[in-house]
């Protein structure tokens, strides 16, 4: 496997770490529980995806919404679809 293939799995794995703390912030809508921050698997997806999301957080939060997940779903996936296309 060569060095962009192994970024594009990388950023695949990625995806779905911001996908699964997307859907684990919709846990308590659903259940009406507050969300257990000292579950060993929601500090893991916080503390992964914190550092590419709070900077992204200032200047895409509107209201309530919060689009810096999808902004940076969106640009993952176009920068895998680069990296796979440059392998």
């Amino acid at each position: 496997m060569s060095a962009l293939g192994l970024a594009a799995v990388v950023l695949q794995v990625f995806f779905f770490i911001v996908l699964a703390r997307v859907i684990m912030s919709w846990i308590p809508l659903i259940t009406n529980k507050p969300l257990d921050y000292s579950n060993p698997i929601v500090k893991f997806l916080i503390d992964v995806t914190e550092p590419l999301l709070a900077p992204m957080r200032r200047y895409l939060t509107i209201g309530m919404i919060d689009l810096s997940p999808m902004v940076l779903l969106i640009g993952l996936s176009i920068l895998q679809s680069i990296l796979l296309r440059s392998a």
